[in-house]
């Protein structure tokens, strides 16, 4: 249902207030070095996904069976091939 011009501006003009009389609460402060280190974290675990999806598909060029890719990542050749393959046909 549309609202009036009137509504609107009164509207605008409590968020207005609102906006002006807002204290931060120190308790929602977050500890921009612990965030950072998550970011760098993760960017981090992101590169190196994207290395490890390089050497398999490398791998897979030069004939190397799933059984050995799943044992140099640390699961099944099935895993490997399941995780990996789509990457690799």
């Amino acid at each position: 249902m549309p609202r009036s011009v009137e509504d609107i501006l009164a509207h605008a003009d409590e968020l207005a207030q609102r906006f002006e009389d807002y204290e931060p609460d120190p308790a929602d402060e977050r500890d921009v070095a612990a965030i950072s280190a998550l970011r760098q974290a993760a960017m981090e675990r992101s590169a190196a996904e994207a290395h490890v999806r390089d050497a398999v598909r490398q791998a897979r060029e030069h004939k190397v069976p799933w059984t050995t890719i799943g044992t140099f990542l640390g699961t099944s050749g099935e895993a490997a091939r399941q995780r990996y393959g789509r990457l690799t046909a």
